[in-house]
């Protein structure tokens, strides 16, 4: 597949990542929320999720704030089944791989990531709906309105209040996926299916762009992390915290 085939998809990319900005961000409309701050990070395989995890984690810590860090699929024991199931047993048709996602994240939703949210405490989610909407919607070319709308009755309407899509290159992501080595059923798929997952992933952050921070993930993960806790320091959630 030729670069220049995807050269539409770097500079969409490029118009909606986001720099640090005060005059962003859900505190503008909504102040700060009456629960948890629910975060999801999103991003194709490869982007760097796990780092940017890693540091948004001590980032709310040092700022005394309880946190709890989960992800799709995997964040409870049914997930972990169906984690597995999906991602390392054999082929499932895609209209029951989305089903058996949403499955997961009704069941995930309602036993780790609501109460949570209603006991006050931050949540990280690594994936969330948009990586349905992404994978299923786009990858596997079912209907993205239908994908997404069995994940909000899944989640009874519960949304990020913020989304961070790291986004990188197809090819930076299958480079970095190469050097760790043991891909899984989504990662193994040809560059085509992720082309689609990466469009798809800057189309949702274009639809409600003050619910997102999109940042280059080719950037150093330092730089990254540094982008992201100025959008969150710029929302007013956190102040008055220790």
């Amino acid at each position: 597949m030729s670069e220049s085939r995807w050269s539409h998809v770097d500079a969409a990319a490029a118009a909606v990542r986001s720099e640090p900005d005060e005059s962003t961000g859900l505190a503008a409309a909504r102040g700060r929320p009456a629960r948890g701050v629910l975060i999801a990070v999103e991003g194709g395989d490869g982007a760097g999720k796990s780092t940017q995890i890693a540091r948004l984690t001590r980032w709310l810590d040092s700022r005394g704030r309880s946190c709890v860090v989960t992800r799709e699929p995997g964040g409870t024991e049914l997930g972990r089944a169906v984690r597995d199931l999906l991602l390392h047993g054999a082929c499932v048709s895609p209209r029951a791989e989305a089903l058996l996602f949403a499955a997961d994240r009704a069941h995930h939703v309602e036993t780790v990531i609501r109460p949570a949210l209603e006991a006050g405490q931050d949540v990280i989610t690594d994936r969330f709906m948009d990586s349905s909407i992404a994978y299923q919607g786009a990858g596997r070319e079912l209907s993205a309105d239908e994908v997404r709308e069995l994940s909000m009755w899944a989640t009874a309407g519960l949304l990020p209040d913020l989304t961070v899509l790291l986004d990188v290159p197809v090819q930076v992501g299958a480079a970095r996926r190469s050097r760790r080595g043991g891909a899984d059923r989504m990662e193994s798929e040809v560059a085509e299916f992720h082309e689609r997952v990466r469009t798809r992933f800057v189309e949702l952050s274009r639809s409600a762009p003050e619910r997102y921070l999109v940042v280059d993930g080719a950037l150093s993960a330092d730089s990254i992390g540094e982008i992201v806790a100025a959008r969150l320091e710029s929302t007013g959630w956190f102040e008055g915290t220790p």
